[in-house]
């Protein structure tokens, strides 16, 4: 058979590596897609005449759009039989990313969790080149995985690997260039707040929202290159009938972007330190978002940049004004969807 179905929960062990197919050359058609599908209006990676101001020799690519092609490429290896994505942790953006620049990706299977029943977890680390073999990015994230049927025996081959709960301070920003912060100009970065204007356990409505239609969930499908087979179909029954299933690496970009409104000035996402899709999106739904500052850092050897740690979390159909969360019991309210924490690195 010429054709693949994909990797089912079984087939994964320990210690496998896998180099994925497909390395994708980002262009400028990319980025321009990818402000359409998002509305993202960071200055940074929008103008580069506002980059090179800063000592950068182009605007870089949004590290979030990094993430997801890298993400993307790695699916059809590991993720075709996946049913969700359980998490991520321990994400680093060890390099910028320009047009021109062709990203590749190699997975390593690091754990294996038998869970019983249908599907098993697997727990992968991949890392993203650019051209001449420089990291870009490297992340772990652990996803349900089907099995061929029920009742397959249980391995006797698991682990849960250990996860950090955060990427230290210390190991942030240093592949960026030293920044000539004297010329970011607040006027078009659309902020006057720097790293040191922003407190702990302040709370941000980033007030705006991204309604999603049927066109702009199919297109990111496609443009994002994540073949996963929850995607293509709309939902035959229940509450979701006649609807998509909207892509995770579209929930995550939109927030991405709406976090610009209380946030613009964030240069660089540096870090993943943790992550998980809450509820699904679908079509039709509006997309809110909400952070939160939960640490600062000076970062070593650089007096240009400081590090946010910030927990942002996205809604379904529920604006931010009242922060949704948890209730009582500790339970996500029914409108969370996304809840990731971040490192942001911001001129001082």
């Amino acid at each position: 058979m010429r054709s693949s179905g994909g990797r089912y929960f079984e087939d994964f062990r320990v210690g496998q590596v896998f180099r994925h197919a497909s390395p994708r050359t980002v262009t400028d058609g990319d980025v321009a897609f990818y402000r359409a599908l998002t509305g993202s209006r960071f200055a940074l990676q929008s103008s580069d005449d506002f980059a090179r101001a800063l000592g950068y020799p182009m605007a870089p690519v949004d590290d979030v759009l990094v993430f997801n092609i890298v993400m993307a490429q790695s699916v059809p290896d590991v993720g075709l039989n996946a049913i969700a994505n359980l998490g991520y942790a321990g994400g680093r953006f060890l390099a910028p990313v320009y047009p021109g620049d062709t990203l590749s990706a190699v997975t390593e299977v690091i754990g294996l969790r038998d869970t019983g029943g249908r599907t098993g977890v697997v727990y992968l680390r991949t890392t993203g080149y650019k051209d001449g073999g420089t990291e870009v990015i490297d992340f772990a994230r652990w996803q349900s995985v089907r099995k061929t049927e029920e009742g397959v025996p249980p391995f006797a081959e698991q682990l849960v690997p250990h996860l950090p709960a955060a990427v230290p301070a210390e190991a942030l920003g240093a592949g960026l260039p030293v920044l000539d912060v004297s010329a970011w100009d607040g006027g078009l970065s659309g902020s006057r707040f720097r790293w040191g204007d922003y407190e702990l356990g302040e709370r941000i409505d980033h007030i705006d929202g991204i309604h999603i239609d049927e066109g702009t969930a199919m297109m990111a499908i496609r443009f994002f290159g994540n073949p996963a087979r929850q995607h293509p179909l709309p939902f035959s029954d229940g509450a979701a009938r006649g609807r998509w299933l909207v892509s995770g690496a579209l929930v995550m970009s939109a927030a991405r972007a709406l976090s610009f409104n209380g946030l613009a000035n964030a240069v660089h996402v540096a870090a993943i330190n943790s992550g998980r899709y809450v509820a699904p999106v679908f079509t039709g739904s509006t997309v809110h978002a909400w952070s939160t500052i939960l640490d600062k850092e000076l970062l070593d050897g650089r007096d240009d940049l400081g590090a946010l740690r910030v927990r942002l979390v996205a809604t379904r159909d529920h604006p931010a004004t009242d922060f949704p969360d948890r209730d009582e019991a500790g339970a996500y309210l029914p409108s969370v969807v996304l809840d990731i924490d971040f490192w942001l690195l911001m001129p001082r």
